[in-house]
């Protein structure tokens, strides 16, 4: 989960406070019809009203065998020695600010991709099936679920073919209490369930680097999770994981080039160094979290990640911002001692109103972005260390600041996960 304040993953938005899916049909989407041409491929639909509909653009099925998916979940699972159109990856939460990038990335190298989707994707809802369908296009769309286990695991059935790997970008909408036991860890759990039941050997989570020290309900949920995965490979030798742990996201830190752009100073915690990070682009991360389905370097494994270059601290970040625009550097420099206050007065609160119980775990999550680094955290000197965080890929975060001055965030929206 990427959240934002103007620290290593947080944007301020001033003036905005935001606080903070039935019946299950058989009828699918059907039947698939594939030409004898490689590049000519044709879907003939029959109209369903049916909860879950399975579409495909790029036809590679491997459901074209004889064996059934319960077959399939029984036998050994070797897709690491097959061609990418014959493996199979369920993704979940494909429709996420991360998810999205995933399953580009991932039908881009050839993969068999089967996008779990929401009928009503998107920031609260707002995108309709056609949308879904037209945002993930090149990928197999199932409409689902995933936090209800018997609803996903019929729609994994009705797919007819087996699961060669899950990949799962699923992230709490806004950090709340019950939100974040629900997605990270009840839904990702369910995603497990019904993967490995129709044969899943791998599992790829995205999960956060910030999870090293848990003072959060959503890192808590996610470490219950990591637990239990790493359980489920540990007694199954046929079984194996890829933990993917990033760093900050690009837009969690493009909350305020717009409003500096108009003339307004960046905002920081402190002195501006209280945190760092390194960021990475959501292209590049899509493409380590798909390096992670066939390496086998990366099983079995926690997987810290961040972007190129050095860690940048929030003045850092706002130097940069100033640099590109020509302008000379105006920062608002905010006490951390305010959310300390802030964070103390809810925690009062909520003993008396419970429905406040959100609210104090924003504020804590807003206390946490503003004075942890989004690096390793050494466990023995409790210092987070630049050196030890690994880079990959190649967007920096001055690119980024530039694509934005020019364009705007459009497509950048934080949505449920702002904030301020």
């Amino acid at each position: 989960m990427s959240l934002s304040l103007s620290s290593s993953a947080f944007s301020i938005q001033p003036t905005r406070y935001e606080a903070l899916r039935a019946r299950f049909s058989s009828q699918f989407i059907s039947p698939i019809q594939v030409s004898s041409s490689t590049h000519a491929r044709s879907v003939s639909r029959v109209n369903s009203p049916s909860f879950f509909k399975f579409s495909r653009e790029r036809l590679d099925p491997v459901a074209a065998s004889a064996a059934s998916a319960a077959e399939t979940a029984t036998a050994p699972s070797s897709f690491r020695d097959k061609a990418p159109k014959d493996i199979n990856v369920l993704v979940v939460g494909s429709t996420g600010y991360i998810g999205k990038f995933v399953v580009r990335e991932l039908v881009k190298r050839g993969f068999n991709v089967i996008a779990v989707a929401r009928e009503r994707s998107g920031i609260r809802g707002r995108n309709s099936k056609e949308e879904t369908l037209n945002e993930l296009r090149g990928a197999n769309v199932c409409f689902s679920d995933v936090t209800d286990l018997e609803t996903l695991e019929k729609s994994v059935e009705g797919l007819g073919c087996g699961i060669d790997v899950v990949v799962s970008c699923l992230a709490s909408r806004n950090g709340g209490v019950k939100d974040s036991w629900k997605i990270d860890y009840e839904a990702t759990r369910n995603s497990l369930l019904a993967g490995r039941k129709f044969g899943a050997a791998h599992f790829v989570l995205l999960s956060a680097i910030c999870v090293q020290k848990p003072l959060l309900e959503f890192q808590r949920a996610k470490l219950k999770f990591e637990a239990e995965l790493m359980k489920a490979a540990e007694e199954d030798g046929k079984f194996s994981y890829s933990i993917v742990r990033p760093t900050a996201f690009f837009k969690s830190l493009g909350g305020q080039v717009e409003l500096v752009k108009d003339g307004k100073p960046y905002v920081m915690f402190g002195d501006g160094k209280l945190c760092a990070c390194k960021p990475m682009s959501e292209p590049d991360l899509a493409s380590f979290i798909a390096d992670c389905v066939l390496s086998e370097e990366k099983v079995n494994r926690v997987l810290p990640i961040g972007g190129p270059g050095k860690a940048l601290t929030p003045l850092e970040q706002g130097e940069i911002l100033f640099r590109l625009l020509g302008k000379e550097p105006k920062f608002l420099k905010v006490p951390i001692e305010i959310m300390d206050f802030a964070i103390g007065v809810l925690d009062f609160l909520v003993k008396i109103f419970p429905g406040l119980e959100d609210a104090a775990e924003f504020g804590k999550i807003g206390r946490y972005y503003a004075a942890e680094s989004m690096l390793i955290l050494d466990p023995e000197t409790g210092e987070y260390s630049s050196d030890k965080t690994p880079s990959y890929g190649k967007d920096t975060l001055e690119e980024f600041f530039e694509k934005v001055l020019r364009e705007g965030m459009a497509g950048q929206e934080l949505g449920e996960q702002t904030i301020f």
